[in-house]
């Protein structure tokens, strides 16, 4: 029988941290709901999204590539989010 190993919630949200990262595709109307902080941005405007492993936004972009590209700057390994 195989041992398991429990993860208390904040040990799973930090796994990846600072190694992780994922690219997301949204709008800028998701982006307002999704994180109150960021700056204003006119409606409907089509964005890249490059967060932390555990959600943090690193950057914001209008092209995939350039979130990528600043991803592979941090030596950050990134999974696509659909």
């Amino acid at each position: 029988m195989s041992e398991q190993t429990h993860m208390q919630p904040g040990e799973f949200k930090a796994l990846g941290a600072g190694q992780i990262a994922y690219v997301k595709a949204m709008t800028s109307d998701d982006l307002s709901t999704l994180f109150p902080d960021a700056p204003d941005m006119e409606p409907g405007l089509n964005i890249w999204v490059l967060l932390n492993a555990d959600g943090t936004p690193i950057m914001l972009s209008d092209s995939k590539e350039v979130a990528l590209a600043n991803a592979a700057e941090h030596e950050l390994y990134t999974v696509a989010l659909h």
